[in-house]
């Protein structure tokens, strides 16, 4: 698993089972936008919810760094770029991307307050 290195797996399975479950169609919005299929459904991404998870916590990492709360790292911009032009990529507004972002955030904050109830 890729988030294998931040969380204990177990209670990081858990989290993201009962994630999934509250906030499925949200993780489907998103991954349908960060990771463009085609024709084939999200689902044939191998650990798809994982990645996207991955993804998020990267936006709040971002959104830190942006609000002054953390010090920003050297390839703080770099990475800043990459989830802007992710969000960004098919949306005609301001407010389809921000939409994204706030999705991937929430996830984010949310998976880390489930995290931290599980024993």
């Amino acid at each position: 698993m890729l988030l294998a290195n931040r969380f204990d797996e177990r209670r990081m399975k858990s989290a993201l089972e009962m994630l999934l479950l509250d906030r499925g169609n949200e993780f489907r919005e998103l991954g349908a936008s960060v990771f463009p299929t085609g024709s084939k459904p999200i689902s044939s991404i191998k650990n798809w919810e994982e990645h996207l998870l991955n993804f998020c916590f990267d936006v709040s990492e971002a959104f830190e760094c942006w609000s002054g709360n953390k010090e920003t790292e050297i390839t703080s911009a770099m990475k800043a770029l990459t989830i802007l032009r992710q969000c960004s990529k098919d949306k005609t507004t301001m407010n389809q991307m921000t939409h994204l972002l706030n999705i991937a955030y929430n996830l984010a904050e949310e998976f880390k307050v489930i995290y931290k109830r599980i024993e």
